[in-house]
């Protein structure tokens, strides 16, 4: 098992998935230009970018957590999680060869978010990715669906990787 900790966060991801930390500096060297998600992990049957924003942590300031949320809530942070995907997606095609789905999965562990305000933020970021069906002029989708997540939706929706806070 592999087990990544971000702040006061932890996610296992079992043996049988490729997991990687992609949110540092000796795995591309880019970021002066790239904004990149945190996690990739590769399954059988699909590729999944993962980006972990934790403002409940102990050393995140009020006044950082309170703009973000309202960042969040009126859509200004969309913007932002396109840009994660679009350049990790650009970085990780340039680097090699995709054979499978990649699916988006961002996590903004605020226990506070209810269901209908990330389903709205879902909804909008969707529309943001160029996500859906390939055209005439593309054989695949470069995202095949992007979904948003607190902790208790993360756990209920993708059981197999249990996301916690360590104490």
């Amino acid at each position: 098992m592999i087990t990544f900790v971000e702040g006061n966060l932890r996610i296992p991801f079992p043996r049988d998935t490729e997991a990687r930390r992609f949110d540092c500096p000796e795995s591309h060297g880019l970021s002066h230009c790239m904004k990149i998600v945190d996690f990739i992990v590769e399954e059988s049957d699909h590729e999944s970018f993962i980006e972990l924003k934790n403002l409940e942590h102990t050393r995140a300031r009020e006044t950082n957590r309170k703009a973000f949320i309202s960042e969040f809530i009126s859509g200004k942070s969309d913007r932002y999680m396109k840009y994660k995907y679009r350049d990790t997606f650009l970085y990780e095609w340039a680097s090699r060869s995709f054979k499978k789905p990649i699916l988006y999965w961002v996590i903004v562990a605020i226990e506070t978010l209810t269901p209908a305000e990330l389903s709205r933020r879902t909804d909008a970021l969707r529309r943001k990715l160029p996500n859906g069906q390939p055209s005439a002029a593309w054989n695949r989708p470069i995202a095949s669906n992007c979904v948003m997540f607190n902790i208790e939706t993360w756990n209920r929706q993708l059981p197999y990787f249990p996301l916690s806070r360590i104490p």
